[in-house]
């Protein structure tokens, strides 16, 4: 009973399953967003299967490669992905901007502070890039223009791609894999600074926009308390329109905090709707293994495993509530329904 073995033995399975879910869901209503969740789950049961593989049966080079391809860098970036998808129609393109510009930040500020080995141009590379991306993702939206989730989509196929080749071909010490001496759990810092940077860049976007996403769904359908107001509609002057975002940044968390004693009553008389809770545990799904797998970057492995675990459980459990995503829950590939639900207004 190994917890190295036996959580992301779990882990792996009911991703898999919660892959064959949005696989199903995505065969019958043909929505991009379930097809590119449904990717991101199943980057998510390959990397926990990767890590029951190596507690179970010990580590070698190219497992450890492998989990640090696809857990490291894919899966929040694919995740997230699917979540700007959902919201492209919405203003959610200025906060997906503002993650690229924090993710592109982090990245420089990372590579001051360690001073990764073998980081090369990287990090002038990477801000750049994500400078640029937040810039052309804000313009789109502020012209309405839904298209910027295909920009975003372009950025995380290429960096799918470039990453893939980068893990191949990146040298690494023997024995080809490092793992925690007192948890056994396995650690990023094998890899080149180049690597190691290219993972906030993904992480840091996909997780913000997974969250974020979800508090941002949870707070247009709930009661709201705006104690702090603020204008992000088209039409506004530019100047005005960084004005308000820039009051938003407060003033968004500051609404939804205020607003959650009146979701909490709507929800004990049963008012609230049911995209609220869903969205709310699709969030704390999104944020515990982004913590626990950042406290693995800066040595801290020991609730890695724990917070990957919470993470599917939390998402799994978020995304058959939503009516949006399993309107018609039925087992997998079959025509055999277990419920069916109307649409909520």
């Amino acid at each position: 009973m190994d917890p190295n073995v036996v959580l992301p033995l779990i882990s792996s399975l009911l991703s898999f399953v919660f892959f064959a879910f949005l696989i199903d869901q995505w065969r019958e209503r043909r929505r991009p967003y379930q097809a590119i969740w449904a990717i991101g789950m199943l980057w998510y049961a390959l990397s926990a299967g990767t890590e029951f593989l190596g507690g179970a049966f010990g580590w070698s080079s190219g497992l450890y490669r492998a989990w640090y391809l696809i857990g490291a860098i894919w899966v929040a970036g694919w995740l997230g992905l699917g979540t700007a998808f959902l919201l492209a129609r919405t203003r959610f393109g200025y906060a997906f901007s503002f993650a690229l510009l924090l993710a592109g930040l982090f990245t420089y500020l990372s590579w001051r502070r360690y001073q990764y080995p073998d980081s090369g141009i990287a990090p002038f590379v990477y801000f750049g890039v994500a400078v640029v991306l937040a810039i052309v993702i804000a313009v789109m939206t502020y012209r309405g223009d839904e298209r910027w989730a295909r920009i975003a989509a372009a950025v995380v196929i290429g960096g799918t791609v470039l990453s893939a080749i980068m893990v191949v071909t990146a040298p690494l010490a023997a024995p080809g894999y490092v793992v925690d001496p007192r948890t056994h759990i396995p650690t990023g810092e094998l890899f080149p600074g180049y690597l190691r940077l290219l993972t906030p860049f993904f992480n840091i976007t996909g997780a913000f926009a997974l969250v974020f996403g979800a508090l941002f769904s949870a707070y247009i359908f709930m009661p709201k308390r705006r104690v702090i107001r603020y204008r992000l509609e088209r039409g506004q002057r530019p100047a005005s329109l960084l004005v308000n975002l820039a009051i938003a940044t407060i003033g968004f968390p500051v609404n939804l905090v205020a607003s959650l004693p009146g979701a909490t009553l709507a929800l004990i008389r049963g008012r609230l709707n049911s995209r609220v809770p869903a969205t709310i545990l699709i969030a704390l799904g999104g944020l515990i293994p982004a913590i626990t797998s950042g406290l693995n970057r800066f040595g801290d492995t020991s609730g890695f495993f724990v917070g990957e675990l919470a993470g599917v459980v939390l998402l799994f459990t978020g995304f058959v509530v939503s009516v949006e995503v399993f309107r018609v829950i039925r087992v997998p590939f079959t025509r055999l329904v277990l419920r069916t639900r109307p649409v909520e207004s």
